[in-house]
């Protein structure tokens, strides 16, 4: 998915500012689709309003200037259809939590402890916040359940393999140590 099908699928469930997209495409609901910077998307809300495909209007706010606030055009509806139609890109995962796994036997263990209990954290805040009691007015689109409900479950895979295997992770580093230790000896 591009930053431009990700603006008009942020703009299909309702009008919004830049500062709006930027939010929901880094911590609300549409964080887990596309990488989405200020940079890549006022280019693209400005290439969809020269298209035709968002229009935009300004909205007077006291003692501030005005804010842009974009919505879809039907032209725009369709071309977010169609570009849901085309096969998709593979899934992408990128993990700092993974770099340090991979490199476990490189760190002292504390350093791959504590890794392994802040991804840990991290996977319990991201539950919670699919889990919570917020998350259901958020939007009743029938999609949105299925989808919360893959979250969730990618999310206790995760947690689980963590709880069943974060001891291996350690003891990498542990082993890789046990040499430099007994060397100092």
């Amino acid at each position: 998915m591009s930053v431009r099908s990700l603006c008009l699928a942020i703009l299909s469930f309702g009008d919004a500012t830049g500062y709006e997209i930027r939010k929901e495409s880094t911590e609300g609901r549409f964080s887990y689709f596309e990488d989405a910077s200020f940079g890549s998307i006022y280019p693209a809300l400005a290439r969809l309003e020269a298209e035709g495909m968002v229009t935009v209007r300004e909205e007077p706010q006291a003692g501030k200037p005005a804010r842009k606030v974009y919505s879809i055009t039907e032209a725009g509806r369709t071309e977010f259809i169609t570009s849901l139609c085309e096969p998709q890109a593979p899934d992408t995962f990128k993990s700092p939590f993974l770099l340090i796994a991979l490199n476990a036997a490189k760190l002292p263990p504390e350093i791959v402890r504590r890794a392994l209990e802040r991804r840990k954290a991290q996977v319990l805040e991201e539950l919670r916040l699919l889990t919570g009691p917020d998350h259901d007015q958020e939007c009743a689109h029938p999609g949105s359940n299925w989808t919360r409900e893959y979250g969730i479950a990618c999310m206790n895979f995760t947690l689980a393999h963590l709880e069943e295997h974060g001891d291996a992770l350690i003891k990498i580093a542990e082993d890789a140590a046990r040499p430099l230790a007994t060397a100092a000896e």
